[in-house]
């Protein structure tokens, strides 16, 4: 199976596995996993970490490096992915979570998210 992780979930285990929710290690662990990060995630830790947000005091570069060292493949943003955003519901208005709804979504690959209200989507969405 195919899992996206939501960015939250990526800044946890790149800063030690114990902070990700237990059933999450496990799918990590599952070596018939694929891991994926999204574009997206690198971009919001660069944005939110420049503006000093406490929950993304992480370098955007180190944590993408270490996600592709840790053998994640990187998930890029097409024009296909911004469009379906315009088919969610409006129930989370932040963009880089309305995203990697829309990049599952389109790529049928299970976003894992720590988020309750990112979970209330349809679609391929597990909460963490």
């Amino acid at each position: 199976m195919k899992l996206l992780l939501d960015t939250h979930l990526l800044i946890w285990a790149a800063d030690g596995i114990e902070r990700v929710p237990e059933k999450v290690r496990a799918l990590m662990a599952d070596q018939k996993n694929e891991l994926l990060f999204s574009v997206a995630s690198i971009w919001e830790v660069a944005i939110k970490s420049g503006l000093n947000w406490p929950d993304f005091q992480v370098d955007a570069r180190m944590l993408r490096r270490g996600l592709i060292d840790n053998g994640y493949c990187e998930l890029p943003i097409l024009g296909e992915h911004m469009v379906a955003i315009d088919s969610l519901p409006p129930i989370h208005k932040d963009p880089f979570d309305r995203i990697l709804i829309a990049q599952a979504t389109i790529e049928g690959i299970t976003l894992l998210t720590d988020d309750p209200t990112v979970a209330k989507y349809q679609g391929p969405v597990r909460l963490a």
